[in-house]
């Protein structure tokens, strides 16, 4: 597949500080990018670089093959986004917002933004002035601003910040149809993990502005740790007899845990061992590291 958003070895440098430290990445088409890091990581600057709104210090980041650069403004026809905290003129409508986007970008259809309205389920705040919207339905509509042209490319940071949990599976599941039924390339950037493990396709991980992990969601079966959790009749008994038959076991809170592959490939074993040996599991399954313990064990691995 084609790469639609791209960077090489590009670098953002404040004085001595590295904001984004020689990352080079590749988003392909109808693909959602996860872009993810703590707070001040490098998100947002390496967005901004990508947007053209600020100047790389080293390398080059390409739209659609297209070297980014503040003057070449037909790269941003078939481009959305949302950068930080989204603006709109306070005084003025959502519909009114909206009918500025919209002529902003020379879109002749009049019902494009009724549209994106009811798309972004903003339909009963239409008349709504900016300013008394919920942080929330400010965030639709910055998104809304940033669709409502239907580009080709959508850069979104921290889309679903301010948004309930309905709303935030409603942004998810609007973004995942962009991407599978409109061939929509997307980036997000964010420091919620749980809620990008559930959209992105593939995730990269910035850490002190360095890329430090980037895997897709077969990758991430096979990087993460899985763990067998046992609690037994007799734990003491239970840890003895699989220490004896050759498993390594730890104990943490009344509970027995085993790493070992073949643990992890056969737990049924372990359930037998036990069995055979009078002392039978209460409860007994394999355990899969979230996204967020792995982000969290990169992160710290990175920092020894």
């Amino acid at each position: 597949m084609n790469s639609i958003i791209a960077t090489d070895n590009i670098s953002k440098y404040y004085g001595k500080l590295a904001a984004v430290n020689n990352v080079s990445l590749n988003v392909s088409e109808g693909e959602i990018y996860g872009f993810l890091g703590l707070n001040g990581a490098g998100k947002t600057t390496m967005i901004r670089m990508l947007l053209g709104m600020i100047k790389p210090s080293e390398g080059k980041a390409y739209i659609n093959g297209n070297i980014v650069n503040a003057g070449n403004y037909k790269l941003w026809e078939n481009v959305g986004y949302m950068v930080e905290m989204p603006n709109a003129y306070p005084e003025l409508t959502v519909y009114e917002n909206l009918e500025i986007a919209r002529k902003l970008r020379n879109i002749k259809d009049n019902s494009a933004s009724k549209r994106i309205i009811e798309k972004l389920a903003l339909t009963e705040h239409i008349n709504k002035r900016s300013k008394a919207l919920s942080l929330g339905n400010k965030q639709r509509l910055g998104i809304a601003k940033a669709l409502i042209h239907m580009p080709k490319i959508l850069i979104l940071d921290e889309p679903t910040n301010g948004l309930d949990p309905a709303g935030i599976v409603e942004i998810r599941n609007l973004l995942k149809d962009l991407a599978a039924n409109m061939g929509i390339t997307i980036l997000i950037s964010s420091h919620l993990l749980g809620e990008i493990s559930k959209t992105a396709s593939r995730i990269g991980i910035i850490h002190g502005g360095k890329l430090i992990s980037e895997f897709n969601a077969y990758d991430f079966e096979n990087l993460r740790e899985k763990t067998v959790l046992i609690e037994a009749t007799d734990n003491n008994r239970a840890k003895s007899i699989l220490l004896n038959n050759g498993y390594n076991i730890t104990e943490s809170k009344s509970v027995l845990t085993c790493c070992d592959e073949k643990a992890v490939m056969h737990p049924e074993k372990i359930a037998e061992v036990l069995v055979k040996n009078e002392c039978p599991p209460k409860s007994l399954f394999t355990k899969n590291e979230e996204l967020e313990s792995y982000f969290f064990r990169i992160i710290a691995q990175k920092e020894v």
